[in-house]
């Protein structure tokens, strides 16, 4: 877990570091960088957060399922008995 931890850390700086040096005529897209006051700049952010949430969601629901996996594989490998074995 030692390795997720760096990894995360150093894709955090990556994107950290790429957001403040893009310009920012390229932050805009063609429909709202004239008005961002419109309704169609309204209606285009709320999809683009909603997608976002989506795929946010998803990613996370996936890592959560390979911790489960390895989390599991690991108290396996280490053959030790449950704590509450069932009963019979």
């Amino acid at each position: 877990m030692k390795w997720f931890r760096a990894f995360l850390r150093m894709l955090l700086a990556a994107a950290i570091a790429a957001a403040a040096l893009a310009p920012s005529p390229l932050l805009a897209c063609a429909a709202c960088y004239g008005k961002s006051d419109s309704a169609l700049a309204q209606g285009m952010n709320w999809g683009i957060f909603t997608l976002l949430g989506v795929v946010l969601t998803v990613l996370t629901c996936i890592l959560v399922f390979f911790v489960h996996i390895i989390r599991k594989e690991e108290k396996a490998a280490n053959n030790s008995a449950p704590v509450h074995p069932p009963e019979l």
